[in-house]
Order: structure tokens, then sequence, then C-alpha cells
């Protein structure tokens, strides 16, 4: 297998809604939508999609109520601490919760976090050792 991750999908409870939080809330472009179906967002070299809940865990064979932490975050690394603020404040306008304030973190950065409206956890981080380069890639240090 190849050190790559290619898509990420997120079990969604109201797609609508969702769509509305990260098109309209956080002013992401839409690439690719299947009817009221599935979204996808071109990211950098990445493809997220937000696929209704239900439908997901029935591809996927499991049950659909479980709750709790999932053990994941996705994380969105900006250039500079006050992105930082600013990201955690758009997410929030936009129907998100911010769930740890943004601070010092003692590996050196600064990071916060927020919840879209499915309890998806979204960390927000400006790391000295991640440089983002042009193209908008955070490489390792």
């Amino acid at each position: 297998m190849e050190q790559r991750i290619s898509l990420i999908t997120l079990g969604v409870s109201d797609l609508a809604r969702s769509r509305r939080f990260y098109e309209e809330g956080l002013g992401w472009l839409v690439g690719m939508a299947v009817g009221s179906e599935v979204v996808f967002y071109q990211l950098n070299g990445l493809i997220l999609s937000l696929y209704p809940r239900a439908a997901l865990a029935q591809d996927v064979g499991v049950a659909e109520q479980g709750g709790g932490f999932g053990g994941i975050t996705l994380a969105h690394n900006v250039r500079s601490e006050p992105e930082v603020n600013a990201v955690l404040t758009e997410a929030a306008r936009a129907g998100g919760k911010v769930v740890k304030p943004a601070s010092r973190a003692e590996w050196g950065g600064y990071t916060g976090f927020f919840a879209d409206p499915d309890g998806h956890l979204w960390e927000v981080a400006c790391n000295p050792v991640f440089p983002i380069d042009a193209e908008g890639n955070t490489r390792l240090g």
C-alpha cells in the first residue's frame, strides 16, 4: 500500500445543513455533487466528502448509532496565530462550536478546536515545525 490518503468521508446527519456550514459558513467551493446524495470538496491533494451518515453506515455494513469521541480529528494548519483565531471565529459564526479555544501548545505551536454541526472535530493550528508551501500543502519540517 502506498503511503497516501486520497479521500476522507464524513458521515453527516443532514447533508443540506452540512453543506451550508462548509460552503456558506467557511467559504468552501464544491468540486462535485451528486444530487442530494453526496458532495465532494477538492482540497490540496486530498478530497473531503460529505455523505449521509445512515447511507455511509450501510455502505460499510455497521450500525449507524454510536457516539462519543471517535478517536479522530481533522486538522487545518494555518500560517499565523491570528489565522487560528480567525478560523475558529469563522467556524463559530457558521454554526460550529468551539470546543477548545486557541492557546499555546506544549509542542510549541498555537492551536484550538471546533466541531462542525455533526460533531466532527477540527483542529486549527499554527505549527512552526510543519511549514505551509505556496500551494497550501503542509510539509514535515
